[in-house]
Parts: structure tokens; sequence; C-alpha cells
């Protein structure tokens, strides 16, 4: 097997066609639900109101709608609140997990949902040194650890709205210099966009100062309903030959190691649970899987990162990326959480997380791929959920 990592010690990627399963295209929705806004004969998002902030700030719910699906996003955080989706007796589900209120948000510390950053995971040892100059970060990690942007990153803000259309979301976000210890004045958008077939993210991103910036989605799917209990039935394949073992703190030990031979292979489909509490020290060390992978192919380019699958409802997704890495994490640490939708009591393992990414720690390892953003560059990056149906067995 060809390892990512050149001559050199730079990870590159080669072209790798994955193989496509056969999938059942989703029913289209008739007509135009109840509730949605026109403008000058355009249909607009339906907007409502989810609360008010902590500091005071309203809060608002977006529904975007396209064919048989829908979703909900809140402008705190620019979480995805709701994901609904038909099963394959054409019934809807929701398999995001998330909350009722604008209180529950800010109160959970599990990033339910949202968008992450300035730098999205971890950054061992809370600090980095960028052009000569030693910054220092938040350790909201352990206490060691700085994790998903510090103790108020993009996920515990409140966005803007840029645009809103019946099927598309432009949230934006400026972090000003220094915030959370990062340099330079940043300016941030996602976009939240439906088809036919599933959702589209894109990140946007740009400085005036040479910074870090690494920006991911984190929300928990159940693809047996976001309310249905743990996730370890339900299936898992990840595009990905190589993955980067960390320590007991989830820090990078800087390697980058084939899956041949271990639980870390995911590249046929595997139920989550078969292999999640084997004696294996990586496992062990996160309480399951909390790793990040080496997706399979060039990074710039759209091309499968992931697949998941419920027996249970039929319902598939496909995961593309043009990101470099993935981190699959499956709940390990979900017990405790306040009660999600509906009252329903999320636990561990309720739902996995599918976080595309340039890999943790970065900014210590230079043969990884680099999470810096130049002054006046342009932070460019998507990600695809695809649904489908699909019949019961693999």
């Amino acid at each position: 097997m060809t390892s990512p990592v050149d001559q050199a010690g730079r990870l590159c990627y080669a072209e790798d066609e994955q193989s496509r399963n056969v999938r059942v295209p989703l029913p289209r929705r008739q007509g135009m639900a109840a509730g949605t806004n026109r403008k000058d004969g355009i249909h607009m998002a339906e907007k409502t109101s989810f609360g008010v902030s902590r500091d005071g700030v309203p809060v608002e719910q977006y529904t975007l709608r396209q064919g048989a699906l829908s979703c909900d996003i809140l402008t705190c955080g620019a979480a995805l609140r709701a994901l609904r989706v038909p099963d394959r007796e054409g019934r809807t589900v929701d398999v995001a997990l998330g909350f009722d209120s604008i209180g529950d948000y800010q109160t959970q510390n599990k990033f339910m949902g949202a968008v992450v950053g300035r730098f999205a995971n971890r950054i061992g040892g809370a600090r980095f040194t960028l052009n000569g100059r030693d910054y220092s970060l938040a350790a909201n990690n352990n206490t060691v650890n700085h994790l998903h942007g510090g103790l108020r990153g993009f996920d515990k803000q409140i966005w803007t709205v840029g645009d809103a259309g019946e099927n598309r979301l432009v949230l934006k976000l400026s972090s000003p210099d220094g915030q959370e210890g990062y340099p330079g004045a940043l300016d941030a958008s996602v976009t939240y966009e439906l088809t036919e077939e599933g959702l589209s993210v894109r990140y946007l991103a740009s400085c005036d100062q040479d910074t870090l910036c690494n920006l991911t989605n984190h929300t928990y799917f159940n693809l047996a309903g976001h309310d249905s209990g743990p996730v370890t039935d339900q299936i898992i394949q990840l595009f990905a030959s190589f993955y980067t073992p960390a320590d007991a703190l989830s820090i990078p030990t800087g390697e980058v190691l084939s899956v041949e031979g271990t639980p870390m292979d995911l590249r046929v489909p595997t139920p989550i649970g078969r292999r999640i509490d084997e004696d294996f020290p990586q496992l062990a060390f996160a309480g399951g899987y909390d790793h990040n992978w080496a997706i399979d192919g060039q990074a710039g380019f759209l091309r499968p990162a992931a697949l998941a699958w419920s027996e249970a409802t039929g319902i598939q997704m496909e995961v593309l990326t043009t990101q470099p890495g993935v981190q699959f994490y499956t709940g390990n640490h979900l017990e405790g959480c306040i009660p999600g939708k509906g009252g329903a009591p999320y636990g561990n393992r309720w739902g996995f997380c599918l976080e595309t990414q340039r890999f943790p720690d970065g900014p210590h390892y230079g043969h990884f791929p680099s999470c810096v953003l130049k002054a006046g560059a342009l932070y460019s990056e998507e990600t695809v959920f695809r649904f489908s149906v699909r019949g019961q067995g693999l």
C-alpha cells in the first residue's frame, strides 16, 4: 500500500476512483409547504424566532425546503438544528440531533450541529507559532489543549444573514483581530443549500493577516431518527486508507498510519459497533471512534469521504468533500447531555459526526495539510451530504 506521505515528508494524495452504490432517488415534494414566504415572486426561507441569547441578541431559525427535504438552521452558531429526509416508506425522519430552545444551545457543551472555528478540532498545548511569533489560545480541552476555536468560538456566536432563499441560506460572521488569541480580522461565511438529493455546506473566509483557518460542521447524525437510540447498528464506510493516531488526550502523534489490519479499517461497509470496543489503544483512548482519517483522492476536489446507512429506515447518506480529512466521532461522551428535541434522552453513541477538516493539531506538523490562511487569500471548502433510500440488507 502506498503511503500518502512523500519522500520529503509532505502529505499528498493520488486520484482514486471510488465505486458507487446504486441509489434510489428521493421522491419529489409536490406543491409548496405552508408558511413559505414570498418576496417579489421569489420563494423565501421560512423565518421564525428562536428566542433571545444571553447577550440579548435575537436568535432566528430559518427553514429551507427542496423537494422531499427540509432543514432548520439557527443564527446561533450557524447550527443545523434539524434535517428531515424520507425513509424507504416515504415517512419523514429527522436525522440530526438538536435542542428545542436557545437556552439549551447556550448551556450544552457538545457543539451540537454548529459551525466550529476559527480552528476546528484540537491544537496541542493551546499554542502555535506563525511567522516566528508565538500565540496562546484558551486551554478549553482537558485544561491543556485548545478545542474548536476556544471559549467563544464560532459555535457560540450569533451569525448574520447575508441571503435567504427557499432552499439556500448564507450566514456571515466577522471575527476581530485577537479574538480567542488568533491573529487577524477574519470574515467568514457559510452557505447551506438544499438540492433534490441533499445538503451542500460551503465555507468561505478571508483575513487581513496570516492566520489559521479550519471550519467544519459538528452535526450529530442518526439515520434511524434523532430520538431512536444508539447508532451502533448503523453502517459506516470511510474512503480512507490512512489515519492519524492520537495520544490519550486526542492530540495527533504526527504519524500517518495505514488502517490495514486494525479496527480503523472502515473501507468496506461496517456496523459502527462491530469493533468499537475492541482492545485497541486508539479506541481505548477515545472511548470509541474519535479520530481523523486522511481521505483518499486529491484534496481540493469533491470526492467521496464517507457513506452511512440505517437498515431500520433505509436512509443512506453519502458525504463528499474538498477537505483532506474527516473526523469520525461516535458520540462517545453524549451521556449527561441536555435532553434533545421533544425530550429525547440523548446518550452515548446516539449520534455520529463526520467533521470534514484540515488535520487536528496541524500547526505543529509541517507534513500535515496546511491550515494557514494567508492575508488576502480565500479559504474555500465544500461538503455535501447526499441522501437516498435503499432496501434491507447490505
